[in-house]
């Protein structure tokens, strides 16, 4: 038997569906809610362990190197021994034994690398080496019996952990040359002068003689007549 359909029936069923939608969208609306939020704080937390996980990365300190050369310009004579004293100061950084430490001179020829490393590079040299305490930051530089080649500017340099490299102001070094007599020193201007006195000595020799040459060649002529007469 089919009930007639009525407003009131049209109205409940109405009603029916409505209910049944608004339940199945409110469902809907908190499942998607919750995926959702749950991404968002997966990510977070993906976030917060990858920060807390990175290493604190620190930026060394620069060194702050002085490297002092002293004298400014030193004398010797061939055969003796010459000291070019060089230093070190970090106030930063007391410990210097891990520097790398170089010389080499500089002459009309150009540059000759002398020490390397801490070590003489020079073959079949042992006149020139480096002195001193590293750890104190002396490395200065000693050379044996020096010779007119050792002519030069000499450079203290230093190589830094970091790569950087410091140098000296230099020490510029003159060899002067001693003759065998009396230890008379080689230059043109001792050559000169001993020469311009000899030629002098010889002229004053001259002027002070003759008036004397003179009167005695007049008495030997005076003699030479009254003899004769």
């Amino acid at each position: 038997m089919v009930r007639p359909c009525t407003s009131a029936t049209m109205n409940q069923h109405i009603g029916k569906l409505y209910r049944s939608a608004m339940s199945s969208f409110i469902f809907l609306l908190v499942v998607d809610v919750g995926v959702t939020g749950g991404g968002a704080n997966k990510e977070n937390a993906a976030n917060v362990n990858h920060v807390t996980t990175q290493p604190l990365l620190l930026t060394p300190e620069p060194w702050n190197l002085l490297v002092t050369q002293t004298p400014a310009k030193e004398k010797a004579k061939e055969g003796e021994t010459v000291v070019l004293n060089c230093h070190l100061n970090s106030p930063q950084h007391p410990s210097l034994t891990d520097l790398m430490v170089k010389w080499y001179k500089e002459d009309e020829k150009g540059q000759m690398d002398l020490l390397e490393k801490n070590v003489n590079i020079l073959p079949n040299n042992s006149r020139i080496f480096m002195r001193g305490d590293l750890s104190q930051g002396d490395v200065s530089l000693i050379i044996l019996n020096v010779t007119t080649s050792d002519h030069g500017i000499y450079f203290c340099e230093v190589t830094l952990p970091d790569g950087k490299v410091v140098t000296g102001d230099g020490t510029k070094l003159r060899i002067r040359r001693a003759l065998g007599l009396f230890g008379i020193e080689e230059s043109i201007g001792t050559i000169i002068g001993v020469v311009a006195a000899g030629v002098g000595g010889i002229v004053v020799l001259i002027i002070v003689l003759t008036p004397q040459l003179r009167k005695c060649i007049l008495c030997m002529r005076r003699e030479s007549h009254q003899s004769v007469a």
